[in-house]
């Protein structure tokens, strides 16, 4: 159901393409642009002391070092806004551990992460997190929920004080160029900043999918050995992303989060057990994230809409092996389904789904999970050479199991 590639995306592993490198610590970013003014940043970057256990011994570090402010810029800006919303998380269990990041969703400590981060890339339902935030205060969290289909999951921590949740931009709006801040603690090094543009939109990516054992997410209409691999619907950006990384945050210029950090490309090429940046990294959607986030936060778990297809890719030149794909061919339908309610038949060709392209049958499977259930959709098919559109009521993938 998803499309292969000579390379893969996979998470924090090394030699293939890593799903969202594990975020370490990150600090997060403030805004230059858009009403930010760098002079009302030098009067806040005072201070210095640690905390633990949660609490200051001394005055709070300041999130970003200037040491001449006068060469201050819009990077130094946003990053100084950003990162006091942003956390290192540590994982782990009785026999291994890891680390990624988070993004502080509300002031009463509800963050949001990937769930390929809390279970240890699947490894674990039952893990130790532990969280720092940008000021070296430690906490304990518990796992609010996890959804496995887009790679996110919501912990909670509890503390004398309220936190600084992020605040989301609307990713629909971005443009390929966009410049863009990449906020983590790739390879161990928390607090780190990078910066790039916007590479492309709507690309979908392939990844192991990161359910917690005894997790049955993503097996619905799998017939592959395995557990069934999880398709996104991503942002790419060329800023530098490692593992690490994971779970942080990807801003624009205003320090808006515009997409939750979850993997990068890699060569393959290398030798020392993790791979490295070649700049092709990727973020969720922050108008995605903000929909499963808050879900969870209310049920503790996200809903997902459902097609009812079965699907696979269309070749362009079927008597290839290797061919472009030109649309999500429907092999089958479940019969009382959406996608039969609908009117759609096996042999129709999916073109377009809410009026964006669908060049794969990854692509579909991703725009369909990124609807909650319920959701009212439009699909464009061709059939029989002919083009329509028809109109759908998404159903419910949980009850589907």
């Amino acid at each position: 159901m998803s499309e292969q590639h000579n390379n893969q995306f996979f998470f924090d592993k090394p030699l293939e393409l890593v799903v969202a490198p594990k975020p370490k610590r990150v600090r997060k970013p403030l805004t230059a642009t858009g009403g930010v003014i760098i002079g009302a940043l030098v009067a806040s970057l005072v201070g210095g002391g640690i905390a633990v256990g949660g609490y200051y011994l001394g005055t709070a570090p300041t999130p970003v070092v200037v040491n001449r402010s006068e060469n201050l810029n819009w990077v130094s800006a946003v990053a100084s806004a950003a990162l006091p919303s942003v956390v290192t998380i540590k994982v782990g269990d009785a026999t291994s551990g890891g680390s990624g990041s988070g993004v502080f969703l509300t002031s009463s400590g509800y963050i949001l992460t990937n769930t390929h981060v809390v279970t240890l890339d699947g490894a674990t339902k039952n893990p130790t997190i532990e969280v720092q935030t940008f000021d070296k205060r430690t906490y304990t969290a518990k796992v609010v929920g996890t959804d496995p289909m887009n790679d996110l999951a919501v912990v909670k921590i509890s503390g004398p004080i309220s936190f600084t949740p992020i605040t989301f931009a609307d990713s629909s709006k971005l443009n390929v160029g966009d410049p863009v801040v990449a906020i983590g603690a790739p390879l161990d090094l928390p607090g780190t900043v990078t910066t790039g543009i916007v590479s492309a939109l709507d690309r979908t990516i392939s990844v192991a999918n990161s359910s917690a054992p005894s997790d049955g997410t993503g097996l619905q209409l799998w017939s592959g050995s395995g557990t069934a691999p999880v398709s996104l619907r991503v942002i790419q950006t060329d800023a530098a992303i490692n593992p690490g990384n994971s779970g942080g945050a990807l801003v624009d210029s205003n320090g808006k989060l515009i997409g939750i950090n979850v993997a990068i490309a890699s060569t393959g090429s290398s030798t020392s057990g993790q791979s490295g940046n070649i700049g092709v990294g990727f973020s969720i959607p922050s108008n995605v994230a903000k929909r499963i986030a808050n879900e969870i936060v209310a049920t503790g778990k996200a809903s997902h809409g459902l097609l009812g297809a079965l699907v696979t890719d269309q070749p362009f030149n079927k008597s290839s092996s290797v061919s472009f794909s030109v649309g999500a061919l429907i092999k089958q339908v479940t019969a009382g389904g959406p996608a039969a309610t609908a009117g759609l038949q096996a042999g129709d060709i999916v073109t377009k789904f809410n009026g964006e392209v669908i060049q794969a049958a990854g692509d579909l499977t991703a725009a369909v999970r990124w609807e909650a259930a319920g959701a009212k959709a439009s699909v464009e098919i061709l059939r029989s050479g002919q083009s329509q559109t028809l109109s759908l009521t998404l159903g419910n993938l949980a009850l589907a199991k």
